[in-house]
Parts: structure tokens; sequence; C-alpha cells
């Protein structure tokens, strides 16, 4: 194979990857606010899982949820944008020799831009995934949050096992 349709593959390979989970983040959030109001949840598994709908204003976790609208719309587009274009350079960086660390890099691209869309859109994340056991919860999460930390965890992976490729 050439070099050429190499890059191409892997091009192709990262728009496979991201664009599933963009377009799976994106209809499974569709599909919930059209089935459900603000806050209203579906019981899946009793004391363990539901399906809710929320709209998460902060980061992860709820960070800097209490922020003004301004101030988070400009640091999360601003930091999912930094986030967006220094994966796609390491992708460059290590896609062709590293096919494992690519599929996570393509993952946590995709699931930064479901969630950038989302803040595009509405100022706020839609999330709906709720996971708990008794009283201790899971912040609520949705499918391109589960992509980066997938994505995440392979990256980590290459850390502790020095598989990174030099920059």
């Amino acid at each position: 194979m050439s070099l050429i349709s190499l890059k191409r593959k892997i091009w192709i390979r990262l728009g496979l990857v991201s664009g599933f989970v963009i377009l799976a983040d994106q209809i499974t959030k569709y599909i919930i606010k059209i089935n459900l109001s603000l806050y209203d949840t579906i019981i899946v598994i009793e004391n363990f899982f539901n399906i809710i709908y929320i709209l998460n204003p902060g980061g992860a976790f709820g960070f800097l949820a209490s922020e003004s609208l301004e101030i988070r719309k400009f640091i999360f587009l601003f930091m999912s944008s930094l986030v967006a274009f220094f994966v796609l350079f390491c992708y460059k960086k290590c896609a062709l020799n590293h096919v494992f660390l690519s599929y996570g890099l393509a993952l946590i691209f995709g699931g930064a831009i479901g969630n950038l869309i989302d803040r595009f859109r509405y100022g706020k994340v839609v999330d709906f995934l709720d996971f708990y056991t008794g009283s201790a919860h899971w912040p609520a999460f949705n499918i391109a949050d589960s992509a980066i930390s997938v994505g995440m965890g392979i990256l980590i992976y290459h850390i502790l096992l020095n598989k990174i490729p030099d920059f």
C-alpha cells in the first residue's frame, strides 16, 4: 500500500470513529429531548440505572456550573476547541504506527465534538445516563462522555506502558 493511501486510510478511520460517536451522541440526545421533559426520569434497572433528561451547564462533574453563561461558553468553547486541535495533532503524529492509540484519540475527538455541538446549540450539555447504587450517584453523562472516557483509558494505557510516540 502506498504512503498516500495509508495516510488516506488513517483520516478515514478518524472520520468513521469520531463520526459514529458524534452521530450516536446527537441522535440519543435528540431522542431524549423529544421524549422527555427536563428532569423526567425513566427507571431502567431499579436501584442501579435510570434515564434522566438534564442539562449540564458545567463541565465534568458540574465544573464551573455556577459561573455565568458567557464565562462558561467562552471557557468551554475555547478549551474544547483547543483540546480538539491538540487531539488532531496527536492523531496525525501517531495514527500510522499506533493504531490502537489512534482509535482512542478518535473517540476523544468525537466525544469532544459531540459535547461542543451541545454547547453551541444550548449553552449546556444534554446528559441522560444515570447510574447509582443506593444514595451514591455517579454524575449523569452521555454517549460523548463515554467515548471520551474510553479514549482516555486507551491513552492512559499507552502512557503507563510507555507506548506513546515521540512528538
